[in-house]
């Protein structure tokens, strides 16, 4: 299995993704985690699995857990926060500082736009 490493990093955490495949497609979310060796990402309420956890572990009754798989960064989209649509990401080199540019809108995704 070859495994390829991002060497920029197109999605952050704190993001607003949309998954373009499988089984959440068309559902968005936010990126609670980046695994950049793995290439994957952890988005909130997408890819949910069910655990099966029996008394022996909880100390009580046996429960049901639904926890986030990661799902691979080339099935996620940015949505820009400017134009509001699921976007690629470039980059724009102004003397020492690096930005993330949307390819629709052409204009820079700043930090602070996200957390909005």
């Amino acid at each position: 299995m070859v495994v390829r490493l991002l060497t920029v990093k197109r999605i952050k955490r704190g993001d607003n993704v949309l998954v373009l495949l499988g089984k959440d497609q068309g559902k968005s979310g936010v990126v609670l985690r980046v695994l950049t060796k793995e290439n994957r990402v952890l988005v909130e309420g997408v890819n949910k699995v069910k655990r099966h956890i029996g008394k022996k572990v909880t100390g009580s009754e046996g429960t049901i857990l639904e926890i986030p798989k990661p799902i691979d960064i080339s099935n996620v989209a940015l949505i820009c926060p400017n134009c509001k649509k699921p976007t690629r990401v470039s980059f724009k080199i102004a003397g020492k500082e690096k930005a993330r540019v949307c390819k629709k809108c052409r204009k820079e995704i700043t930090e602070k736009e996200i957390r909005k």
